[in-house]
């Protein structure tokens, strides 16, 4: 993906969560697993903190009503937040209206 090498060509701190590491690897098949496997172990890991977790509950609460987020995706901006990161991902919109920076992709 001309993104990852773009990323990666950069001087940028790569960063992934729990609920992104779940998330990439509960679908596809074996050899995509494969090589989502060796991206994530390329990048660093950070943890859930429990004032990201805090946020995502916030976040999800604040946008029930008019544009419900999912669990994960609150808990990847809360983390976003949290890191002051920008999350990359092929569904902006997802992200935007939780008030976090994105860069997406097709």
């Amino acid at each position: 993906m001309a993104i990852v090498r773009e990323l990666f060509s950069e001087p940028n701190d790569l960063l992934i969560c729990d609920a992104i590491v779940a998330e990439a690897l509960s679908g596809g098949a074996d050899d995509e697993i494969t090589g989502i496997a060796a991206l994530i172990h390329a990048l660093e890991y950070v943890s859930t903190h429990p004032d990201a977790a805090a946020w995502a509950g916030a976040s999800r609460r604040r946008l029930r009503q008019t544009s419900p987020r999912r669990l994960g995706d609150a808990i990847i901006a809360g983390v976003a937040w949290f890191n002051d990161a920008t999350v990359v991902t092929r569904n902006p919109e997802d992200f935007e209206v939780q008030g976090v920076r994105v860069l997406g992709y097709e």
